[in-house]
């Protein structure tokens, strides 16, 4: 039978993520196994493998794995022949061009003649040609920040989260090269058997997604302003409204992503809704 490969980061922010994903989407495995580097599906036909994230791309071209969780960052580095199949959403970062605090910056010709320390000397060097930019590229790996400081380089280009290393180290961000979350890369070879068990996969992925952007939420109406109420909430197809047992009344049931019912709830309760719920969704499928 045929078992999907997916490699993930073998530890860090992001192998807690994708694993998180994996369980979420009902699939169990033994975690204890990933001291082995590998773990089997118990309930789904895949095999996990634990990798170093930057080496994840290569083993997915390579077709050593069928599929990887990986950051964008790390497919735009490594540029190797994977096809991205599903964003998913967190993870999210940005690589950012950063110089001393100190420094005037006066726009992209700051960097001319310039030392740049960088993880990411692909993404950097493509990113100079096209600008017509002539800086050098400190290829580090680790610690990029600190590099202005001990005299290795002018400037780094490195990923930005919070931005608060870099305030940390005395470096500011100038410019956002480009911007970066986990996603799902899939080998050009796969074949046809694997591609099922992908599209489950996905589809499953999808759903658990889909249920942490909204809520299913339950609410008492008014029954003379239950059309401006519905309005509000179109829901997946249309709400769902029964009558209550007091006359003149309706119960309202309907799914909204959750920024914007903060958006409504004040229009909501101006039309007199009361008892408003707000339930989270475990796996939500359109």
């Amino acid at each position: 039978m045929n078992k999907l490969k997916i490699a993930i980061q073998k530890e860090g922010r992001l192998s807690e993520k994708s694993l998180e994903l994996i369980q979420e989407s009902g699939i169990r495995h033994n975690q204890d196994s990933k001291r082995k580097l590998i773990s089997l599906g118990e309930n789904f036909p895949v095999e996990i493998l634990y990798l170093r994230d930057d080496d994840i791309p290569q083993y997915v071209a390579d077709g050593v794995a069928d599929i990887g969780i990986v950051g964008e960052n790390e497919v735009m580095e490594k540029d190797r022949n994977v096809d991205t199949v599903e964003r998913l959403g967190f993870a999210r970062c940005r690589l950012s061009l950063a110089i001393p605090q100190s420094d005037v910056y006066t726009g992209l010709a700051y960097f001319n003649g310039k030392r740049i320390a960088t993880s990411y000397p692909t993404i950097l060097k493509k990113y100079l040609k096209i600008n017509n930019l002539d800086a050098e590229i400190h290829e580090i790996s680790g610690s990029v920040e600190i590099a202005p400081g001990i005299g290795l380089a002018d400037a780094i280009f490195d990923i930005v989260s919070t931005g608060s290393t870099l305030i940390h180290n005395r470096l500011r961000e100038v410019e956002v090269i480009t911007r970066s979350e986990a996603v799902v890369i899939a080998s050009p070879t796969i074949n046809e058997g694997k591609k099922r068990i992908l599209n489950d996969l996905l589809f499953r992925f999808q759903a658990v997604r889909k249920s942490k952007n909204n809520k299913y939420i339950l609410l008492n109406a008014p029954n003379e302003n239950l059309d401006k109420i519905v309005s509000l909430l179109p829901g997946m197809k249309s709400p769902t409204v029964l009558p209550l047992y007091e006359k003149g009344w309706s119960s309202v049931h309907s799914v909204v992503n959750e920024n914007e019912f903060w958006e409504i709830i004040g229009k909501l309760k101006e039309f007199g809704a009361e008892g408003i719920l707000v339930i989270p969704i475990e796996k939500m499928i359109v």
